[in-house]
């Protein structure tokens, strides 16, 4: 199965096709083995699956010298590919440190540019925002300087604009004051015709009423001459036609008199009217001119104060134009220093680019460089992936024990300085991930486990290493995981967790999870599985089933004393299968149901409190979930069986301080963990006797330390430096566990379970 890259003419795969198509670059191919035990060998994909699928042939079955030869060499064969496959795992892992410190050398490189970078654009920004707040500072004052010139320069138009107003109205004025003084000049004129015509008038009136008195006289003159002439009628005929025509005229005239007289009356109301309107008129006249005057006055008063404010008003313009001047030239200065600003800002700019152009080419560096490291990363984990694989295998075949290391966070009460006093991790390429080492007394003691999990790893880092273990009782494997150390070492943490905290779930909770997740899934592929739970717990050396729906408190103290209560007996038939009488079995379907059988369990499972662990478990806890596996499509039929154990801690009476009960069940627990040992030993040694009907633990243990079953134990140790001697016990105990052969696990198919009762492994 090993060989070069060329066999029978045909040209195989490297091993870098083999991790996904990614084959290295000349800069980055790993070291030559040449010097190593591999020599020019080189593995491929179809030489490791052909050396995994391989089977010895043998002639003879009951040969075992032959089998041995043959087991020999292939372990030999795969040492070999796995030395293969570690050399090519340190020459990924040297790659990757280079890749990483040439990372890193780019990531500081652009770093201290990217420092530059912002130093510079911080710089340039503060000078543009100093020049820009003095800009439109200055901006502001050279506003708030045209604002006063240009109201100074309106108040002064205004002044300008009012002073000739009041020029023009002074001299309209003026002229309504001439106009007036001539109108009532002419009105005074006016007034004496008037007075003339008046008095002219008087005197033609009292000529006309003399006349009147002198035409009375006459008629009393003719009167009298009538009445004479009357006397003389006769003798005055002739006479009498010529005295009625003159006193036809008389009359006629008198009449005219009379009439002019009226006219002259009228005429003289007229004038009186007249002269009236006209006196009206020049008191109204006169009152203008008051008036005018006193205006005339007041204008002359607003003139003298216009002129003085507007000598004010030409002083503040100088002085603003003064001003404004020396503020242009300032403004003209600082549009210089902004041109050179702006220049300098351009230059920056120039360099800004160049350094940004040199930032995205080491950008791009980075990237690559960054991809190759994946790429290195993804070869490494497919290798190591690889290489647990071999190393399962070899196991497999050597069939040994699995052992798991987790160490215990330190209590918030010891302060955090313990650990790094006791426990530390080596950083060696062989046992990373893998290695622990322990100081006590200041000796150093180092082991090297399947897995090592620090303080800081989660419920669900612990869970994902087992997850395929877990999954092989779906395939029909018997598979028995156990948690073992001192009380306080976290051992119930780790397979229950912490109740009603979905991110602290232990190793039972997700084991049913992922179990009944993968029944669902594998409905499609015809696949259905019934699936039955029981668990018990070993308390005192007695087995007490813990979902027995009629325990009562009388049968728990019977139980207790060893009296009285219900017996329940181990036995093992001869296909590895171990049943325990009258225990209950219940169907479950669901991992709800498994849960609330969970938490009936714990309720009722021995806990106490000590002066190592506030609840300290007192018993062994066994959970066993049996699956019956069937596909409708096949025929095929499977039968698994999942251990899930929590075992009680070892204690030191001097340290536990248990008396009474305490004191009895500290006693128990440690002689069934002392015959636990006792086995373990045995097994190592290969010893023809292993005493297992020491004590009813290991006889329930049987089928899981020496038979065909995946067995892992988890070994719990608390950093505190005052539990170091325990820890270190605990360590060796797991370290002797590890080296145990127990056999091949073996595949259950074609075997149906009992309708009564399901093997409990």
């Amino acid at each position: 199965m090993l060989g070069t890259a060329t066999k029978n003419g045909r040209t195989r795969q490297a091993f870098s096709l083999v991790n996904g198509g990614y084959d290295m670059s000349p800069s980055s191919a790993p070291p030559s083995n040449a010097g190593s035990e591999c020599g020019g060998i080189e593995f491929t994909r179809e030489d490791v699956e052909a050396l995994l699928r391989e089977k010895p042939k043998r002639k003879d079955k009951f040969n075992l010298k032959e089998k041995c030869d043959l087991l020999t060499e292939y372990i030999k064969r795969l040492k070999l590919c796995i030395k293969w496959f570690q050399e090519l795992e340190t020459s990924y892992v040297f790659e990757q440190e280079k890749l990483h410190n040439r990372l890193e050398k780019a990531e500081m490189k652009c770093g201290e540019t990217e420092i530059q970078l912002r130093n510079k654009e911080e710089e340039l920004n503060s000078t543009i925002q100093e020049l820009r707040k003095n800009y439109a500072s200055l901006q502001e004052k050279f506003e708030q300087e045209e604002c006063d010139k240009l109201e100074a320069m309106d108040t002064l138009t205004k002044e300008r604009q009012a002073r000739l107003d009041i020029e023009r109205s002074q001299n309209s004025l003026s002229e309504e004051l001439g106009r007036a003084q001539r109108e009532l000049s002419s009105a005074n004129q006016k007034i004496l015709s008037l007075n003339d015509m008046y008095k002219r008038l008087q005197d033609y009136i009292a000529s006309l009423q003399q006349y009147n008195s002198k035409l009375h006289t006459d008629l009393s003159t003719v009167e009298d001459d009538l009445k004479r002439i009357e006397k003389e009628k006769a003798s005055m005929t002739e006479n009498l036609n010529n005295l009625k025509g003159q006193l036809t005229m008389c009359k006629a005239s008198h009449d005219e008199a009379v009439k002019q007289r009226d006219a002259l009356v009228n005429e003289a109301a007229g004038l009186k009217m007249e002269l009236q309107q006209v006196r009206d008129d020049r008191d109204r006249l006169i009152l203008q001119v008051q008036n005018l005057t006193d205006e005339v006055v007041q204008y002359k008063e607003y003139t003298e104060n216009s002129c003085s404010e507007l000598d004010t008003l030409t002083v503040k313009t100088n002085q603003l134009e003064d001003k404004c001047l020396s503020q242009s030239n300032e403004i003209s200065t600082l549009k210089d220093q902004l041109m050179n600003a702006q220049e300098k800002l351009q230059v920056s700019d120039i360099s800004v680019l160049e350094t940004k152009t040199e930032y995205e080419e080491q950008k791009r560096l980075i990237s690559e460089l960054q991809s190759r490291l994946a790429d290195a990363e993804f070869k490494l984990v497919e290798g190591e992936m690889l290489r647990k694989k071999l190393h399962n295998t070899i196991l497999e075949l050597k069939g040994n024990i699995r052992v798991f290391c987790r160490v215990r966070p330190l209590l918030p009460d010891y302060g955090s300085s313990g650990e790094g006093k006791v426990i530390s991790y080596p950083t060696s390429m062989e046992a990373l991930g893998r290695g622990i080492d322990l100081v006590q007394s200041g000796q150093k003691h180092s082991f090297t486990f399947d897995k090592v999990f620090m303080a800081e790893a989660s419920q669900e880092d612990v869970f994902e290493e087992i997850s395929q273990l877990v999954q092989s009782a779906l395939d029909g494997y018997k598979v028995c995981i156990f948690a073992y150390g001192q009380t306080g070492s976290g051992k119930t943490y780790t397979m229950m967790g912490k109740p009603g905290q979905p991110e602290q779930k232990g190793l039972i909770p997700r084991s049913l999870q992922q179990i009944f997740q993968t029944r669902q899934s594998l409905l499609s592929q015809g696949w259905k599985y019934e699936m039955q739970v029981s668990m018990l717990e070993i308390y005192n050396e007695t087995i007490r089933d813990l979902l027995s729906t009629n325990r009562s408190s009388l049968d728990l103290l019977r139980s207790e004393n060893g009296i009285g209560g219900k017996q329940y007996t181990i036995k093992h038939d001869a296909n590895g299968n171990t049943h325990v009488s009258d225990l209950t079995i219940v169907d479950v379907r669901s991992a709800r149901e498994v849960s609330y059988l969970l938490e009936r369990a714990a309720q009722s499972r021995s806990v106490g409190k000590t002066q190592m662990n506030e609840q300290s478990s007192r018993s062994h806890f066994v959970f066993t979930l049996r699956i019956s596996g069937v596909n409708e499509s096949t025929e095929q039929q499977v039968q698994g069986v999942l251990n899930l154990i929590d075992l009680a801690g070892s204690e030191r009476l001097s340290k536990s301080g248990s008396t009474g009960d305490r004191l009895k069940e500290t006693q128990s627990i440690n002689k069934s963990l002392s015959s636990l040992s006792d086995v373990i030993f045995a097994l190592a040694k290969k010893e023809d006797h292993v005493p297992f009907r020491n004590s009813k633990l290991t006889y329930l243990l049987q089928p899981c330390l020496g038979g065909d079953s995946k067995t892992l134990m988890f070994v719990n140790i608390s950093p505190e430096l005052s539990s170091a001697g325990e820890s270190l016990c605990s360590l060796r105990f797991a370290s002797r566990v590890n080296a145990c052969e127990i056999g091949v696990p073996r595949r259950q198919t074609n075997i149906r379970f009992s309708e009564s009762r399901l093997s409990y492994g």
